[in-house]
């Protein structure tokens, strides 16, 4: 079946990951998301995306008085517009994707994921998502709801949060005492 508004990424880096619990944001209510860091390289992923902005802004046509407003919020940002001061976001895109309902989450082999140590904020990720139509409080435009995650390498962790077997040797007994 082909949906035309559905995208399955290319690698990409996963950033803001909230996938094992809904987070509320500005007393919103709680949803799971993640910001999809795209190289602009990968054109194949880009064009797939903007081609699914597209359909869901004429399946907005309904919500939208039978027309495209000239003035559309759309999901698709540039990294090195919005973020110039972060390395991160340098020569990407990027996309903030939601849901209500927790993703699938599988590694490269298709086993799922249950162990939240495995998916982080700077691992590198697929993801299916869907852009769909909003009309709410005046805003209108496309937003990118979040389907499921297959993990594809681990990455450098952002947010500026060590894992604990980095911090701390390993503690001989004589320490202890």
């Amino acid at each position: 079946m082909n949906q035309p508004t559905k995208v399955i990424t290319g690698k990409c880096r996963a950033s803001f990951l909230n996938v094992f619990q809904p987070k509320s944001i500005n007393g919103s209510d709680p949803k799971y998301s993640v910001s999809l860091i795209i190289p602009k390289s990968d054109k194949k992923t880009i064009d797939k995306i903007n081609a699914a902005i597209d359909a869901a802004k004429e399946l907005g046509k309904e919500k939208w008085n039978g027309k495209i407003p000239p003035v559309l919020k759309t999901p698709l940002r540039d990294g090195d517009e919005e973020r110039p001061d972060d390395a991160v976001y340098k020569n990407s895109y990027f996309v903030n994707a939601t849901a209500k309902q927790q993703p699938g989450m599988v590694d490269q082999a298709l086993n799922p994921i249950m162990d939240s140590t495995e998916l982080y904020s700077g691992c590198y990720i697929r993801a299916s998502v869907n852009f769909y139509p909003f009309s709410v409080n005046g805003n209108k435009g496309v937003a990118c709801g979040l389907n499921n995650v297959q993990k594809l390498a681990d990455g450098e962790p952002l947010g500026g949060r060590s894992r604990a077997e980095d911090d701390f040797d390993s503690v001989e007994d004589d320490m202890l005492g």
